[in-house]
């Protein structure tokens, strides 16, 4: 059974209409890519999963209940619930200024009462090993380059152990060297089978890292496979102009 259910996602701005019958599937260890040019939805189709957008229509299920069904959601507390089972790291961290390392991973769990404080400890401090920054922990993070607070926001999205972890074009602000330090965190995660969503403009990171290619464009699904087949060899024409544009800069 798919750990995760997209059918027919609708989602309009006034008249604008972002997203038009998404559909797709997610099974568990499965790492999708998804890529497209900016404005074709990717970032708000994501944003849905987690209501930061509400849908218009369609439905989203995750391992079998519904979140939102024909467009109707279900009791909020069944939806904070499924909501929960997901993390999302965005493209601009939003760590908290004012507080450490440490305490932005411990802040959600500590305020959803969830585990004791030598456990949520214990396991920041293990996080914060797995990305590499275990000697950071007590660092505002201001005091940390754009990379390392990316790195934080990953093990801060591990903290409440979800089981499909989102991605929002995580390296979009980064340098290339820092990019890269994120990048290997995240194929980390993809070998240990971690399930995850990304949105992406990284194609190497697409090819190597993904079990499926999702591409997008204008508020739909214009193509979706093995990451060779949609990247190297494209069956549909939009996607080999935005191929042939992105990979010739």
């Amino acid at each position: 059974m798919s750990i995760l259910e997209v059918e027919n996602l609708k989602k309009s701005f006034g008249s604008l209409e972002v997203l038009k019958q998404i559909s797709f599937d997610v099974n568990k260890n499965d790492v999708i890519a998804v890529i497209g040019p900016s404005g074709s939805g990717k970032s708000t189709m994501l944003r849905s999963l987690v209501q930061l957008e509400e849908i218009d229509g369609g439905s989203i299920s995750v391992n079998g209940e519904y979140m939102v069904k024909g467009g109707a959601y279900s009791k909020p507390q069944q939806v904070k619930q499924i909501i929960s089972k997901m993390g999302m790291v965005f493209q601009h961290f939003n760590l908290f200024p004012h507080l450490t390392v440490r305490e932005n991973l411990e802040l959600a769990p500590k305020l959803l009462k969830q585990g004791t404080v030598a456990e949520n400890r214990a396991l920041s401090m293990e996080l914060l090993e797995k990305v590499g920054l275990s000697d950071k922990a007590d660092v505002l993070p201001a005091k940390l380059s754009g990379g390392q607070k990316q790195r934080v926001a990953i093990a801060r999205a591990l903290m409440r152990k979800p089981d499909i972890l989102l991605f929002d074009e995580p390296t979009s602000a980064l340098d290339p060297e820092l990019t890269g330090e994120v990048l290997r965190v995240m194929k980390d995660l993809a070998k240990e089978h971690m399930t995850m969503i990304v949105v992406t403009h990284e194609m190497e990171f697409a090819k190597d890292v993904a079990s499926k290619v999702i591409f997008m464009d204008n508020g739909e699904i214009i193509e979706s496979g093995n990451p060779r087949d949609v990247l190297t060899t494209p069956k549909m024409e939009r996607t080999k102009t935005f191929l042939h544009r992105t990979l010739s800069r």
